[in-house]
């Protein structure tokens, strides 16, 4: 039987390809990208292709994005929606219903609880007064902290004596007795034993394919699970040996507690850059940091200024994972925290000078001025998050450290460090189309615009959304780019590349295969 070819043409078609920006004309074979340009139109009619013609429309590499927590994110259906709960008498009706919905559940769960805006934080007498007859928690849209109930305090075996666990706090009042808040490291205990009844394999399985094909329809087809647990490692790897999952997958290693110290014993499995196309084993992921507590230092008017959580395990378990053969993606917020990241990186480099570690500094948010040129000298990859102007910009807008500057995006690609997009989803806005347009206009939730000259172009934005993306997976021989041999993964933009009226995501193609369609018509018979 003849593989199937499809000859795409009549449109923009940007590559992601320094040596070849722009071609006039792509083919496809099967799964795989042959030819461009004078080649493709050679190629496609000695095969006889399907011809599409993108009517003036632009074509580009699939979306990647890479950190997002999809493995958590496809259970958030299961659970109370919080977000719009902004007072007591709100929050208690969404966790009544959901205590309801899942009524054999250990603990009642809600998520996406914020303070933005509202400054509503509450506490274990709200969750109390609700009477239900388990554990309550409420989870923060940060994922860094929570608030539980006075059963769930006594679940955990958290009480007025309990100490602080290192890099995380438990909040209490002024009698000393907690008041139901967990911080960081102490929330990240509550989160995972609350979840235990709700991640059932079967019912995963439907709402992560679910959740995957929700994302197809931004032209997204391939995401890196940042922190991701074995128990979603081998969902991934179930789903695609059923040939159910609906996009690729890049799996980065974690214990089963968000924020946990480095599992040793993971470093026995599967190594960096194992497995195939579909689901392939990435970085290890490490916390330099906190979320709601990131590591910040320095001066702010000229005066001392120091605030947040560093986790003192970092560097030794940098150097643990380098040693193990796996690459490394460490969580660094506050311009601390990048310094302890770099810091380890160094220290790895010192040891084993020739290998390509291909460093990865998730979010690199608050930066340093000095960060930039380091981060470079490292060949560490900024694996940034355009959608966090949007909320944290509006949160920390008027605060400055002397020395440093909020999501400096332009200092960073100046100097020469590599940029991956992502969203950090579900914990901010994932669709990169719009995200890339905040990466352009810096706007934030309270209407300002955070430092302008900070700025990146629109395409500029799309690059880190695919080759920039693919490299800091360290998948560049197989996605990310318009180039002969590598994957059909292919995304149809409608409208100009213009941050003010972002263009729409018209088709998704994975594998050379049409899977999103935004008009709806039928897809066409193949044969």
């Amino acid at each position: 039987m003849t593989t199937e070819a499809t000859l795409w043409t009549g449109g923009r078609i940007l590559t992601m390809d320094p040596a070849r920006p722009t071609v006039d004309a792509l083919c496809v074979v099967g799964e795989r990208i042959v030819a461009v340009s004078a080649d493709a139109h050679r190629e496609a009619a000695a095969r006889r292709a399907m011809v599409v013609d993108l009517t003036g429309r632009t074509l580009v590499p699939g979306f990647i994005d890479a950190h997002t927590h999809l493995s958590v994110e496809a259970l958030h259906p299961r659970w109370a929606d919080c977000s719009q709960a902004h007072d007591p008498e709100s929050l208690g009706r969404v966790l009544a219903a959901q205590a309801v919905a899942e009524s054999e559940a250990t603990w009642v769960r809600g998520v996406g609880w914020t303070d933005l805006g509202t400054g509503f934080v509450p506490r274990r007498a709200e969750l109390d007064a609700l009477g239900l007859d388990r554990p309550v928690i409420v989870v923060h849209y940060s994922y860094h902290q929570a608030v539980v109930s006075s059963a769930g305090l006594e679940a955990l075996g958290i009480g007025r004596t309990t100490p602080d666990p290192p890099g995380g706090h438990i909040e209490r009042d002024a009698r000393g007795e907690p008041t139901g808040l967990l911080v960081e490291r102490a929330f990240s205990r509550a989160n995972a034993i609350s979840m235990a009844a709700y991640r059932d394999p079967d019912r995963w399985d439907d709402l992560c394919v679910a959740a995957a094909r929700a994302r197809l329809a931004e032209g997204i087809t391939a995401v890196h699970d940042a922190a991701c647990p074995p128990w979603a490692e081998e969902g991934y790897r179930r789903l695609a040996r059923a040939g159910r999952l609906p996009l690729s997958v890049l799996v980065m290693p974690h214990p089963e507690a968000l924020l946990a110290p480095l599992e040793v014993s993971r470093l026995d499995g599967p190594v960096t850059g194992e497995g195939d196309e579909r689901v392939r084993v990435g970085a290890v992921k490490l916390f330099a940091d906190g979320g709601v507590l990131p590591a910040m230092g320095g001066h702010v008017g000229g005066r001392p200024f120091s605030l947040g959580l560093i986790f003192d395990d970092l560097a030794d378990a940098v150097g643990t994972v380098v040693r193990r053969g796996f690459r490394v993606a460490v969580h660094a917020i506050g311009n601390r925290g990048i310094d302890a990241a770099l810091d380890a990186f160094a220290a790895a480099t010192r040891a084993a000078p020739d290998d390509d570690h291909r460093f990865r500094v998730e979010h690199a948010s608050l930066v340093h001025r000095r960060h930039p040129a380091r981060m470079a000298a490292l060949g560490a990859v900024a694996v940034v998050q355009p959608g966090f102007l949007h909320h944290m910009g509006g949160a920390v807008g008027d605060f400055r450290l002397d020395e440093a500057s909020w999501m400096p995006f332009a200092a960073l690609a100046d100097a020469g460090v590599p940029l991956a997009a992502s969203s950090d989803s579900p914990c901010a806005l994932w669709a990169p189309l719009l995200t890339s347009a905040i990466g352009v206009l810096r706007r934030t939730s309270t209407g300002g615009v955070l430092d302008p000259d900070q700025s990146l172009p629109f395409e500029t934005w799309l690059e880190a959304y695919t080759s920039g993306a693919a490299f800091a997976g360290g998948q560049e021989h197989e996605r990310g780019r318009l180039r002969p041999g590598l994957i059909a993964d292919l995304v149809v933009l409608d409208g100009p590349l213009d941050a003010h009226d972002p263009p729409q995501v018209a088709e998704t193609w994975v594998r050379g295969r049409r899977v999103f369609r935004r008009d709806g018509q039928e897809e066409p018979g193949r044969g």
